[in-house]
């Protein structure tokens, strides 16, 4: 029997286009929720369809992550259309001060506003009707963009997310992953969780219930299926000088990462081995070995940086992952280092 969904579900639907590295298969169900309470009700609806919680993949901004080319079974769950960010305070009948995003449905307007007041009132933002407009907290949707909170963040004088500029995906995956880099981490700046236990209940996690780490966001630590919406605490700063540390990141980062490149960002974790008496990353260690610019089909290590693989045009993620094979293989071969995949394999 086939489950019954609370909101838009197709089949057969190709993945390949939603993911930064631009390969892939395609879903053998395809569920896109547009309120937070659907995305909840999609997860039980599969859950009791049978489906183990293996077997409900997220699929936010595509970043960091290779799809398998052919069917991929299970059901795939999008936050395309869970791309909302509000300003938090808010009155009791009101849209949140600085809704960035709004329906014209009025039965959405009062589920977005509802649902904000709830994520608001959780980080204990709602105590007077008043709204203090220089709160710099944001209450984001798992499918908000990266470079679009980053670009809101600057827009207002905020700062705290400009070190995550050129960081791409959605807020859901980078709280998983704990999106980041030399400037900074999404957790520096996560107050509050929302997310779908594995119960299939929606809760409110502190900051400090997880356990962030290296491309790690804890989530297993407070039993998180699937994360809902997030309320950042910002900064307030001068507007100009935010603008300019961004851009400043985003010059520095272009420089050393093919950011303009279809690729999954960093595939291979830093190993914590020693190679020629220093602890070197993956990608200068792939370099010295003379391994970037390796290729399969249109697979590419990038000549930029060494843990990038860029896909040069009509790549498959059979390419792809030979390619991760071919590099592990090498550099085992050469160094007796046992290279760690970090990016995610449906």
């Amino acid at each position: 029997m086939s489950p019954t969904w609370p909101c838009v579900a197709r089949s057969h639907i190709e993945l390949a286009k939603r993911t930064t590295l631009k390969v892939g298969g395609v879903a053998e169900t395809f569920i896109e929720p547009s309120t937070p309470e659907e995305l909840a009700a999609a997860y039980l609806a599969a859950r009791e369809a049978g489906f183990a919680p293996t077997d409900i993949r997220v699929l936010g901004g595509g970043a960091n992550l290779i799809i398998r080319d052919g069917v991929l079974g299970g059901v795939t769950i999008s936050t395309e259309l869970l791309r909302r960010t509000f300003r938090p305070l808010v009155t009791s009948d009101e849209m949140p001060a600085g809704a960035l995003d709004t329906s014209d449905d009025a039965e959405a307007r009062e589920s977005i506003a509802a649902d904000a007041r709830s994520l608001a009132a959780a980080a204990g933002e709602i105590s007077a009707p008043a709204i203090d407009r220089g709160n710099p907290r944001l209450v984001v949707w798992a499918g908000a963009t990266m470079p679009g909170l980053v670009r809101t963040a600057s827009e207002l004088g905020w700062t705290g997310l400009e070190g995550l500029i050129g960081v791409p995906g959605s807020l859901g995956g980078g709280i998983a992953m704990n999106a980041g880099g030399r400037w900074g981490e999404l957790f520096d700046v996560v107050e509050l969780i929302r997310v779908i236990g594995t119960d299939g209940v929606l809760r409110d996690v502190n900051r400090d219930a997880c356990q962030p780490g290296y491309r790690n966001g804890g989530l297993a630590a407070i039993d998180a299926a699937i994360v809902v919406g997030a309320v950042l605490k910002l900064e307030l700063a001068n507007k100009k000088e935010v603008q300019a540390r961004a851009r400043e990141y985003l010059f520095e980062k272009k420089a050393v990462q093919p950011v303009t490149e279809a690729s999954a960002g960093c595939i291979f974790k830093n190993p914590t081995q020693f190679y020629d008496g220093e602890r070197v990353g993956a990608g200068l260690l792939i370099d010295r070995l003379g391994l970037k610019d390796r290729r399969r089909g249109a697979a590419r290590v990038s000549p930029v940086h060494g843990n990038f693989i860029i896909n040069e045009g009509g790549a498959t993620a059979t390419d792809v992952l030979g390619l991760i094979d071919d590099l592990q293989r090498e550099v085992a071969d050469q160094t007796g280092i046992s290279l760690e995949i970090e990016v995610k394999r449906w």
